[in-house]
């Protein structure tokens, strides 16, 4: 048996689909743990535009998307993600688990391994700028050396993460 659609059958089943989208956006926008470390990301990245320039004294908008530099913008994520979680659901379940566990890996990478890396990068990076200009690889690009982050970049991208989810909760 065939069945065959009828005009107000597409136009109920298109305002279904309309209203789960709407009531979708809705939910993901009152979200707390979601817009909290999402707002937090950006505005971590956003403050690094002024913090470079306060400590290079020039304006340097590509540090807007680069990774390292202060505050963290990964730990201000994962810290709002973890305080807001706390906020909305308690810390006594699965969740604030997984999301405090998340924000100490993700924080102690960025003051161990990635910082190490970065510093190896300015290592090499020295060193192929002093070999001869004959050598096949003195014309290699520079490494990215601005990886990582020191331990008062991530304390500082935490409390502002901290910060951000409290404020989002009382919005």
């Amino acid at each position: 048996m065939d069945e065959v659609m009828t005009a107000a059958d597409a136009t109920s089943a298109t305002a279904s689909t309309s209203t789960s989208f709407t009531a979708s956006t809705a939910s993901i926008q009152a979200n707390l743990a979601l817009t909290s470390a999402f707002v937090a990301c950006a505005v971590a990245q956003f403050l690094k535009l002024f913090t470079s320039w306060y400590k290079d004294r020039r304006w340097d908008t590509k540090r807007m998307v680069d990774s390292g530099g202060m505050p963290s913008s990964h730990s201000a994520t994962v810290t709002a993600l973890t305080v807001a979680v706390a906020l909305d659901q308690g810390t006594g379940g699965a969740a604030f688990a997984l999301a405090l566990v998340l924000a100490l890996v993700v924080m102690y990478d960025a003051t161990g391994v990635r910082l190490h890396a970065g510093r190896q990068a300015e290592l090499l990076n020295q060193i192929v700028c002093e070999l001869p200009p004959e050598h096949p690889l003195s014309t290699v690009r520079p490494l990215r050396d601005s990886l990582g982050h020191t331990p008062v970049q991530v304390v500082a991208g935490a409390i502002l993460g901290c910060i951000v989810a409290y404020l989002m909760r009382a919005a």
